[in-house]
């Protein structure tokens, strides 16, 4: 069209030069004529039939030229409009209620409708993606399309009609609007991207839990027979993936695999952890494995050194959680699948002597330690709090314990430290905690993983050292760039850590009775009075506790119950309800009169209800006037309630866990964990 205009000026300017050239020579003319009237005379005629002549030429000439020109536009507009149907790529015009006005033959055979054939759906009954709502819109698109099992890419562009003919017209709302819609099939070029993404590379560790702890149970004669098994197992399994496996150690494999693969191992959900489980030569405990499994997460770069350095840190993430699971790691999305299992004690203190060692060679060059719990501290976190403060102060360095809140749960405990002025100065809130802070500072952070859920997460950016000591599995959610990191989900507390690594402390530091006493109470609430994960280890330290002076009588007086938590209690066992026949349902509401949420009474309840014949898990819950709903999760069995509280965003252990959810009604909380509870079990997670 703009090749048109420009031609048709160009004759414009032909045909009127001679007008202007006769003009030109009128007036010099007139300006001979009065200097010498013969020769403007004679000039004159001259110009008279000049102008006869170009008159002539002009009215012969402009039919023939105006001829050409409507056949030259004809001919211009037949050969694009032929061009255009015969174009290769799928075209077609819509209005704006999305009926299709014109489209090319390509397009007719995309969409099946014989070329002779006027098409009178609209584009929506071909292409459900767009919608009369994006039609409506009338704006430029693009899209991904599937149709007749090809893939295109559709491309919409908006053409107001009035601005082809003159293109400095302003568009307005009574302009016709067309919309130009291309198909450009992309089936191969994807297919080709998706052949070569398939050959990327996935990197993986494969870990034996409890190698040391299963030989030892087994005669040395069956030792190579139940290696010889493992490896057969893990070969035959990552044969059928074409992977590539080294035996690196013995406890240890490396494998590499093809990503085509991945979906394969999703679908099977990794039943490798049940084979391996199920191998018993007379070994009276099962073998457990852990798999990590990394990727590079740009696609295209494709670092197998990235990927790699994923499968590292899925690995340590599995078994940071317990073991007997997979982690994957594509980038910072990681995804879990197995840990039904509660995982195996480690009877060997090794860790617990290492970790010792190396936080009293960490504190030589510091002068001050803030030791902080999580939010709502319960009797582990306040009991590990004090006995890391004890190990410090004994030690020669001054330390200071975060404590925003005295909740119920270590009111008792805290009130016996208010005695007198021995820890006066001792107990800091967060505001206080900050101003304390220099470079020489330790940040411990004790029964807590998750930043977020500390006392003061402020604190974690201010220094450069920060030390973890806890219990908890670990969920995505970590605190990274720990100079020293000490988890160890098969204890049964963060106490019996702390207590562990004191009889590893070269000072040797002894804890006073009311300090043991407190670091026993952890033990105590967080193992049910020993009932729930409870191992050798446990009671090794609650021993050794006694012996530094715990007295178990003053203790158990001192987490007697209410007259108003045994109602509590035996609110939330009158309110449960029974789920799939398996699962404990229950609320405690909260006293009006009482200025704390019964998070205690809602703890307590959860393991009363495991109690009733058939259930394996228990969740209670209770609001909070600030509008927080407290979950207490607990188990019995095989049933791993951390895996659960997770899609809530909480965690802990196999067997007692627990979240917060702001803003939640327990009405919606209890729709959606049926939901969960239902998934789960169904796809055999549960």
């Amino acid at each position: 069209m703009s090749n048109e205009r420009q031609l048709r000026k160009r004759i414009k300017y032909i045909l009127i030069i001679p007008v202007l050239l006769a003009l030109f020579l009128l007036g010099f003319e007139i300006y001979v004529n009065g200097i010498d009237s013969k020769v403007g005379l004679a000039s004159l005629v001259l110009l008279v039939i000049y102008i006869i002549i170009v008159v002539i030429i002009y009215l012969r000439m402009l039919p023939a030229i105006s001829r050409i020109m409507v056949d030259y536009s004809l001919e211009q507009g037949k050969i694009q409009k032929e061009l255009i149907k015969e174009l290769e790529v799928p075209y077609a015009i819509l209005d704006m209620s999305g009926h299709i006005m014109w489209a090319n033959d390509v397009f007719h055979d995309t969409i099946g409708v014989s070329r002779d054939t006027r098409i009178k759906k609209t584009i929506d009954s071909y292409f459900s993606q767009i919608t009369p709502d994006i039609i409506g819109e009338g704006n430029d698109i693009e899209t991904s399309i599937e149709y007749a099992d090809r893939q295109y890419r559709l491309s919409m562009k908006r053409v107001d009609m009035t601005k082809v003919f003159d293109e400095n017209e302003e568009e307005t709302k009574d302009d016709d609007i067309v919309l130009v819609v291309y198909l450009f099939d992309e089936t191969e070029l994807r297919k080709y991207k998706q052949e070569t993404l398939d050959q990327k590379l996935y990197a993986g560790l494969i870990y034996l839990d409890n190698y040391d702890e299963v030989m030892d149970s087994l005669e040395d004669v069956k030792h190579s027979i139940l290696t010889a098994l493992i490896e057969r197992k893990i070969n035959m399994y990552l044969g059928n993936i074409d992977a590539i496996v080294k035996h690196t150690e013995n406890d240890k494999y490396f494998f590499v695999f093809r990503q085509k693969f991945m979906q394969t191992l999703r679908d099977d959900r990794f039943s490798l952890l049940d084979e391996v489980k199920n191998i018993n030569v007379g070994n009276e405990i099962s073998m457990t494995l852990s798999i990590g499994i990394g990727a590079d997460a740009d696609s295209s770069t494709s670092s197998f050194m990235n990927a790699y350095d994923n499968a590292r840190t899925a690995i340590g993430m599995a078994m940071g959680r317990g073991g007997d699971q997979v982690a994957v790691k594509l980038g910072d999305q990681v995804t879990y699948f197995g840990g039904k299992s509660a995982g195996t004690e480690k009877n060997t203190r090794v860790k617990a002597r290492v970790k010792a060692q190396a936080f009293e060679e960490l504190l030589l060059s510091k002068d001050k330690v803030l030791i902080m719990a999580h939010k709502r501290p319960d009797a582990d976190a306040f009991g590990s709090a004090i006995g890391i403060y004890r190990m410090v102060t004994s030690l020669g360095k001054k330390a200071h314990i975060v404590i925003n809140e005295v909740t119920e749960a270590i009111k008792p405990l805290y009130n016996t430290f208010m005695v007198g002025n021995t820890y006066e100065n001792v107990f800091l809130t967060s505001n206080q905690a900050v101003t304390e802070v220099n470079q020489n500072t330790v940040v411990v952070v004790c029964d807590v993983n998750r930043p977020s859920m500390t006392e003061c997460e402020e604190l974690l950016s201010l220094v450069p050292t920060v030390v973890v000591f806890d219990h908890h599995r670990q969920t995505n959610e970590a605190i990274t760039g720990a100079t020293l990191s000490y988890i160890e989900p098969f204890a049964s507390s963060a106490c019996e850590m702390i207590a562990e690594m004191y009889q590893y402390i070269s000072r040797n530091p002894r804890l006073k009775s009311q300090e043991a006493d407190a670091m026993y109470a952890g033990i105590l609430i967080d193992t049910d009075n020993f009932l729930t994960k409870t191992g050798v280890r446990t009671f090794e330290a609650a021993s050794y506790l006694r012996k530094s002076g715990a007295d178990i009588t003053r203790v158990r007086k001192m987490f007697r119950s209410s007259m108003l938590e045994m109602k509590e209690r035996a609110q939330g066992i009158s309110n449960a309800s029974i789920y799939m026949d398996h699962f404990a349902l229950s609320y405690v509401s909260a006293d009006p009169d009482s200025p704390d949420a019964p998070t205690v009474a809602v703890a307590k309840t959860a393991n009363e209800l495991l109690n009733v014949d058939n259930i394996t898990a228990s969740f209670v819950v209770t609001e909070a006037d600030d509008g927080m709903l407290y979950v207490s999760a607990r188990s019995i069995g095989d049933v791993n309630v951390q895996i659960v509280m997770e899609k809530f965003n909480g965690g802990g252990h196999s067997n007692v866990a627990g979240a917060q959810l702001k803003d939640k009604k327990k009405e919606e909380f209890f729709e959606e964990l049926k939901k969960v509870l239902k998934d789960m079990y169904e796809r055999g997670e549960i």
